[in-house]
């Protein structure tokens, strides 16, 4: 087995594979989105479809930089398939830097016996036009980095090993992009993960904002960053700066925030009414796509807390459910999440306090679903009044 295959999308491979469906593979740059498409080129192989009939094409590469209009891309691949009847595999990596590329996509899916895989770095892949030509007619998955538990098996470790927790601190502090776990040198990861962070805010940011304050965006990057797990809002931010001497506006800073959240980099969780059962607009949370990110802007480790705060709100979005930050009486629950008319209640310590304000609150909801508490000592792991009370890499290890 190749370690560097990511086998929990071999499951969602063979559930899309042969239907009518565009798929969409979407996350941050350099979360393996690449790397999944070429497990879907294999897979496909590995059926017996003829490679002749599955064209990959990757639009950083260099040598498709004369490819990167509909019109110069439709011409290509018409020349390279020709009169074909037979049914063509489309793969389509970071198909964001080709014009009107939705143009493309369209064209071939109405015009081909054919499947198409798409990838992009941008939550905005599916707005606009693109949404129209194909409302109902895709599927969307969403990459992030590693999980701790591809994280162990990118570095060759057992689950049961002695070495997990050791793993687990290399993996708050680093982070799970996919090309970190075969980088042993401090300073190169620390460069690598700089290199990511400049080309998201770069290419998925700057440009396509169309930014030039590049030092507002900064600060306001390393302000969430900073305030992982805390409520923020644009105009205490802008509120923030102004009174720090940088000027800014709630307008300019909302911009910012969303263009953030589109790039995959930070992700916003709204607030619930655990007992009015609703959603509140107002003083979300902010959540980064990856630990190592946070740590080498901040150049600190800083509070563990909120660190595995962020690490299993990540865990939660990757397992599929939509993630909200609780209220009920006035008193905070970390993470409400829904999955399937399934809910689920969490609450995140770094190790559970004598007066325990986690499972008070969970305490509060009455109604039956799980109520768990993830705790980074193992010393506190157990059951109390019914909430069970999980050590984080045990959580991060579950089935």
């Amino acid at each position: 087995m190749d370690i560097r295959n990511r086998d929990g999308y071999i499951k969602w491979i063979d559930s899309v594979i042969d239907t009518e469906f565009v798929k969409v593979i979407a996350g941050v740059r350099r979360s393996g989105k690449s790397m999944i498409l070429q497990m879907v080129r294999d897979y496909i192989i590995s059926r017996n479809v003829a490679s002749k009939n599955v064209m990959f094409l990757n639009f950083e590469s260099n040598k498709l930089n004369s490819y990167k209009t509909s019109e110069t891309l439709m011409e290509y691949i018409l020349k390279q398939i020709g009169e074909t009847k037979e049914k063509i595999y489309f793969l389509f990596d970071e198909i964001q830097e080709v014009d009107n590329w939705q143009k493309v996509v369209n064209g071939l899916r109405v015009d081909f016996n054919c499947e198409i895989y798409i990838t992009g770095s941008n939550a905005m892949l599916l707005s606009g036009e693109l949404a129209t030509y194909l409302t109902g007619r895709y599927i969307e998955l969403k990459v992030f980095p590693l999980s701790f538990k591809e994280y162990l098996q990118f570095t060759k470790t057992d689950v049961n090993s002695s070495k997990v927790d050791v793993k687990f601190k290399e993996y708050m502090e680093w982070g799970g992009f996919p090309m970190l776990p075969a980088i042993d040198d401090k300073l190169l990861k620390k460069a690598v993960l700089e290199s990511i962070f400049d080309s998201v805010l770069l290419k998925d940011v700057m440009l396509r904002g169309v930014i030039k304050e590049k030092n507002v965006l900064l600060r306001i990057t390393n302000y969430l960053l900073d305030t992982i797990g805390n409520p923020v809002s644009a105009q205490k931010i802008a509120n923030f700066f102004t009174s720090s001497g940088l000027k800014t506006n709630h307008n300019s800073v909302a911009k910012y925030l969303n263009l953030l959240e589109e790039a995959f980099i930070f992700y916003k969780v709204d607030r619930y009414d655990v007992r009015g059962k609703n959603y509140l607009k107002t003083l979300g949370k902010y959540y980064a796509v990856d630990n190592g990110i946070r740590n080498i802007k901040l150049g600190k480790s800083g509070n563990l807390g909120s660190q595995i705060e962020n690490i299993v709100y990540i865990e939660l979005k990757r397992r599929g459910f939509d993630v909200f930050t609780g209220n009920i009486d006035g008193k905070e629950i970390d993470f409400v999440c829904f999955k399937n008319g399934d809910i689920q209640y969490y609450q995140i310590t770094y190790q559970m306090p004598d007066n325990s304000r986690e499972q008070d609150n969970l305490l509060l909801i009455k109604d039956n679903y799980k109520k768990t508490i993830i705790t980074a000592n193992r010393m506190d792991v157990g059951e109390v009044n019914g909430i069970e009370i999980v050590h984080i890499v045990d959580f991060l290890l579950e089935n």
